[in-house]
């Protein structure tokens, strides 16, 4: 089978069996056991995550019941034992054993909970390969990238007598809600590198196009908060309740009030709020799913820092109780130009590539692939974004998203080229 055959199989396959974060398990499995045969050394689990560091994760519960999903479609039964606690990443090494730097790639793995479009217009409907898990899907491009990198493991271990230092690829669970980067490099996987470059695929970027740089990422903290009061008859007993839903729900609009950082953009949004339980109780609960972002990590805390004296002043105003857990967060980083510059380079060689962005500065909502890039540049090493344009059916995150699968091979090929620039090829006689 052709190499852009088999990257566009594994791209079908894994968006019609999503897994949102920490759940990856069948889709870790296959990646073990196609790196495995590929002759790259595994490091899965817990080994490469941080459990402390990770945030957001699905209770036990959810997480045994996808187990046996797992099991039921397709798994990789060999490999699923290092998966099945929900420490889904994996960390695969190419040790040429001939001196050299080290160079990583990273690929995010996981899905949304989105509902897929069943219209007859979409194409992953009428080709065969829309989501089987209904409520979750591939709505960002993750299938894309967990493909793009078993491609790139292809290359590399068809040329590995001409490479030399050490190629990692990381496989990363839960990008989605930005939960899951922190826990691998708390873990250490990239302290040893030289070089790191995450990519995209999309992004607005059109077909054709190339970014060696994007410094667009917002940090940001979501964080999900409980209010827990009183209940008490709303008719007769009214003074004897402590109303949680209101305390959240005078939380919700203060949050909304916050005044701007002049230090850079900033953001805040309630996404939900759940409260009480029927029209005659004093609500004794209320919870609340709410995001900051800054333009820099400085502006975000600002943000967060506001949102936590809210939420503790409406406890305060309502005599009730409040919990806030960080269920995700991502800090603001900056790309390395010299790295920028050689993949721009090297894009501007391939022939699908007509036009290459050194640097965007364009928002790109937030990444959590900055607490690697910000651990590898702290270490002297350079770092980089880059996003492979597509055209898309639909935006990011939209029920009806789908890529053109164009794209996969030339990314393939100039993350390859890349780790030879960098992995040092030998030059043939």
């Amino acid at each position: 089978m052709q190499l852009e055959e088999q990257v566009i199989n594994w791209r079908r396959n894994f968006h019609r069996f999503p897994e949102q974060g920490f759940l990856e398990m069948r889709t870790a499995s296959i990646v073990a056991s196609v790196l495995d045969e590929l002759g790259f050394d595994l490091q899965m689990g817990k080994s490469v995550m941080k459990e402390e560091a990770c945030m957001g994760k699905p209770n036990a519960e959810i997480t045994d019941n996808h187990v046996l999903w797992a099991k039921q479609h397709g798994a990789i039964e060999r490999f699923l034992p290092f998966f099945q606690e929900g420490y889904t990443g994996i960390v695969a090494s190419l040790h040429t054993n001939r001196p050299g730097p080290t160079v990583a790639f990273r690929f995010d793995m996981d899905a949304l909970p989105i509902v897929e479009s069943n219209s007859l217009d979409h194409a992953p409907m009428h080709l065969g390969f829309r989501s089987i898990s209904e409520g979750t899907m591939h709505a960002c491009g993750h299938d894309a990238h967990t493909a793009i990198g078993l491609g790139l493991a292809t290359l590399l271990s068809e040329h590995q007598a001409q490479l030399t230092g050490v190629i990692k690829l990381i496989f990363q669970p839960a990008e989605e809600g930005t939960r899951g980067a922190k826990a691998m490099a708390a873990a250490g996987v990239v302290d040893d590198v030289d070089y790191f470059i995450a990519a995209h695929i999309g992004t607005g970027v059109p077909k054709h196009h190339f970014v060696a740089a994007n410094n667009g990422f917002l940090a940001t903290s979501k964080l999900d908060i409980t209010f827990s009061g009183k209940s008490s008859h709303a008719g007769s007993e009214p003074e004897k309740g402590k109303n949680a839903l209101l305390a959240a729900a005078s939380a919700a609009l203060n949050m909304h009030a916050v005044s701007r950082h002049s230090s850079g953009d900033s953001r805040v949004n309630v996404g939900e709020l759940h409260a009480g339980s029927g029209r005659n109780i004093v609500a004794n609960h209320a919870t609340m799913k709410v995001e900051t972002r800054g333009e820099t990590s400085e502006v975000n805390n600002y943000m967060k820092e506001q949102i936590e004296n809210i939420v503790a002043g409406a406890a305060r105003m309502y005599d009730v109780e409040q919990t806030i857990e960080l269920a995700g967060e991502a800090i603001s980083c900056k790309c390395s130009e010299q790295l920028a510059k050689e993949l721009a380079h090297i894009a501007n060689q391939h022939p699908f590539i007509e036009n290459v962005t050194l640097l965007s500065e364009d928002n790109a909502g937030s990444e959590d692939a900055t607490y690697f890039l910000n651990s590898v540049q702290e270490r002297g090493g350079q770092a980089t974004y880059c996003i492979f344009g597509t055209d898309l059916a639909a935006g990011h995150h939209h029920e009806k998203f789908d890529i053109d699968e164009e794209p996969l091979l030339p990314a393939v090929e100039i993350l390859f080229e890349t780790a030879c620039k960098f992995g040092m090829v030998k030059e043939q006689s």
